[in-house]
C-alpha cells in the first residue's frame, strides 16, 4: 500500500483569512483519508482561527514529521517561532506578519526540496506586507522559483474542467503584449506539454489563445498571430506537441469547457483569469508548472475586510489541497 502523501500547507498572512480557511479545510476529515496535512505557520494564529471558526480541532506542534498529519482530530503546525503574537492585528497590514508569511513559504520549499513533504498548498499572502518587509519577489511562485533555481515557471488557473496556463501574469497589459513572442510561446508550450504528461495526460491537447480580437481578422487587427503565435504553434507541432492555434479568445475557453482541449495557453493575466473566475469563482485554484515539486494555491486574497469573523469560504483551500494530493500522485488533473 502506498503511503499517503505529506502536504505542507502554508498558513498565509495571519492578518487575513488564511488561518481560517486552513482550519475549515482541515476540519473536513476526508482530507486525512487522502494525505497527511502539515501546516507551516503560527500556533497562536491557528488557535485563534479554531476559536473563530468554532472548530473542534486541536492545534499540535509535531515532534516527528514522518508521521505528522496522521490524526484527523488535530492540526499539526510547524512553527518556526518567527512571529510575536502582539504583531498580529487582524484585518490590517503588518510588516512582521508579511515577513513571517514569506518565511513560512521558504520553509515549505526547503522541506519539499529535502523530500520531507510531497507537495505544497498555499493560503494567501499579502503582497503589500511582503513588499514592506523588504521582499523583491512578493509572490509564492517567484519566491519558490528563486529558492529552487528553476529556469522557467508558469501559473495555471483551474476551475472544474477548465485549465488555463498564463504566458504572463502580473504585468500591465501594455507590457504583457511585449512578451507575446515566438520563443517564449514555444518555451511555455514545451513546459505545459511536459507538465501535463507528468500529471497523467498521454497526449495533452493545448489550445493557444489569440492575442487580438477575432484572431486579428487576417492581420486587420494586429500582426502578433501571424508573426509570433502561429509560428510557435507550428514549431511545437513539429516537435510532437499537440498544440492548436491561435484560437480566438472569445471562443477558445468555451471549447475547452466542452472538452475540446485539455488546457489553454493564454497571453496575459485577465485573458485567463476572467473566464476561470466566471466559470467557477469559489472553487478556482492555481498550480505552478516548472517547479521541482508540487505547489498549488487558493485563488483569492487575504480579504482583510472579513478576517477574523469566521465567515470566509474555504472551498478554494480545500480544492488546492485536493489538487496537491492528486498532482503528487501523478493523476491530479486527469480526475480534477
Amino acid at each position: 500500500m502506498v503511503d499517503k502523501p505529506a502536504i505542507a500547507i502554508t498558513m498565509g498572512d495571519p492578518c487575513g483569512i488564511g488561518p481560517e480557511v486552513v482550519v475549515k479545510a482541515l476540519s473536513d476529515r476526508n482530507v486525512y483519508s487522502t494525505c497527511r496535512p502539515i501546516v507551516i505557520g503560527n500556533v497562536i494564529a491557528m488557535e485563534a482561527a479554531v476559536r473563530s471558526s468554532q472548530s473542534s480541532m486541536t492545534i499540535v506542534e509535531p515532534t516527528d514529521l514522518t508521521i505528522a498529519g496522521s490524526d484527523s482530530s488535530s492540526i499539526d503546525v510547524v512553527d518556526i517561532h518567527n512571529l510575536n503574537p502582539e504583531d498580529i492585528t487582524i484585518g490590517q497590514i503588518s510588516i512582521p506578519c508579511g515577513k513571517a508569511a514569506m518565511e513560512w513559504v521558504t520553509k515549505a520549499g526547503e522541506m519539499a526540496l529535502s523530500g520531507l513533504i510531497d507537495g505544497i498548498a498555499t493560503a494567501p499572502l499579502n503582497k503589500e506586507a511582503a513588499s514592506l518587509a523588504g521582499y523583491q519577489s512578493i509572490g509564492h511562485m517567484e519566491l519558490l522559483q528563486e529558492l529552487s533555481g528553476s529556469k522557467t515557471v508558469a501559473t495555471m488557473l483551474l476551475a472544474k474542467n477548465l485549465r488555463v496556463v498564463h504566458l504572463t501574469t502580473h504585468r500591465s497589459l501594455k507590457l504583457a503584449c511585449d512578451y507575446v513572442k515566438k520563443d517564449r510561446i514555444l518555451e511555455f508550450l514545451d513546459l505545459t506539454d511536459q507538465s501535463f504528461k507528468k500529471w497523467g495526460f498521454l497526449d495533452p491537447r493545448i489550445a493557444v489563445a489569440a492575442l487580438n480580437p477575432h484572431g486579428s481578422d487576417g492581420g486587420l487587427l494586429g500582426n502578433e498571430e501571424a508573426e509570433e503565435i502561429a509560428p510557435a504553434v507550428e514549431q511545437a507541432r513539429s516537435k510532437g506537441i499537440n498544440a492548436t492555434g491561435p484560437v480566438p479568445a472569445d471562443i477558445v475557453f468555451h471549447q475547452a469547457i466542452n472538452g475540446q482541449y485539455d488546457t489553454v495557453l493564454c497571453m496575459y493575466h485577465d485573458q485567463g483569469h476572467i473566464p476561470v473566475k466566471v466559470y467557477g469563482f469559489e472553487e478556482s485554484i492555481t498550480a505552478n508548472l516548472g517547479l521541482p515539486f508540487v505547489r498549488t494555491s487558493v485563488d483569492h486574497g487575504t480579504a482583510f475586510d472579513i478576517a477574523g469573523k469566521g465567515v470566509a469560504d474555504h472551498t478554494s483551500m480545500l480544492e488546492a489541497i485536493r489538487l496537491a494530493v492528486g498532482l503528487s500522485l501523478g493523476n491530479g488533473l486527469s480526475d480534477f
